[in-house]
């Protein structure tokens, strides 16, 4: 096994568990928008690593593109759906959480 194919399992383990880290955030954290932080940024930092570990196993350049790709085009739209998400729980009422305030 080489230093390349060693490095790219490190990154998929840690992408791995950046997933994991953002989906116990979205069950213990309070409200919707620290729910919401955690998931786009856990997730997003975990995709990125886990595309990086797999550019270092890809069989060519056409294949890391296309990796490259999906990973902007799910940032974008973690993005997107995060911002209307909050913006939805606001115009419902939905306060952000304050310390002490029960839970």
């Amino acid at each position: 096994m080489s230093l390349a194919e060693l490095l790219g399992d490190a990154l998929l383990v840690a992408g791995a568990a950046f997933f994991f880290a953002g989906t116990v955030g979205l069950l213990r954290f309070p409200d919707v928008y620290t729910r919401l932080h955690a998931l786009a940024k856990a997730d997003n930092l975990g995709l990125g690593l886990i595309v990086l570990g797999l550019l270092l196993h890809a069989p060519g350049w056409a294949t890391g593109i296309k990796l490259v790709l999906i990973w902007l085009l799910a940032l974008a739209a973690s993005a997107t759906v995060g911002f209307l998400i909050a913006r939805r729980a606001r115009r419902h009422g939905i306060a952000p959480w304050r310390a002490g305030d029960g839970e």
